[in-house]
């Protein structure tokens, strides 16, 4: 029944006016608005629903990715525009805040609601 819906992903934020801008600004993504609503437009047709949410909890898990093909230079990009990179117990992480070694090579950050997202070489 639904094998063939073009469904989509969502998540939420406290602040709408700061997501749209980290998102559109500082990550660089396309994005749309609607109803109170954004729509970050990622490749191949892929939209991401981002709707307000005043008793937001960020979520303890990353919920977007994005894979790269210079991990070195995206997390330089990223820095550069005030991008702050996580560490976590458990991952052995360089001093850019890249874990190397064990699975693909990724770092991860947060958007101003708290909500984690990472850069990736597949």
């Amino acid at each position: 029944m639904l094998a063939n819906s073009k469904a989509f992903s969502g998540f939420a934020v406290d602040d709408m006016e700061k997501a749209r801008k980290f998102y559109g600004d500082v990550l660089g993504l396309q994005t749309s608005e609607e109803y109170g609503l954004m729509t970050l437009h990622l490749l191949d047709d892929c939209n991401v629903l981002v709707y307000p949410k005043p008793d937001h909890t960020p979520a303890t898990f990353t919920i977007l990715n994005f894979p790269v093909d210079d991990i070195d230079e995206a997390v330089d990009a990223l820095a550069a525009r005030g991008v702050q990179f996580e560490r976590y117990d458990g991952f052995e992480q360089d001093e850019k805040g890249i874990a190397r070694g064990e699975g693909p090579d990724i770092a991860w950050f947060r958007d101003p609601a708290g909500n984690i997202l990472s850069v990736l070489k597949p």
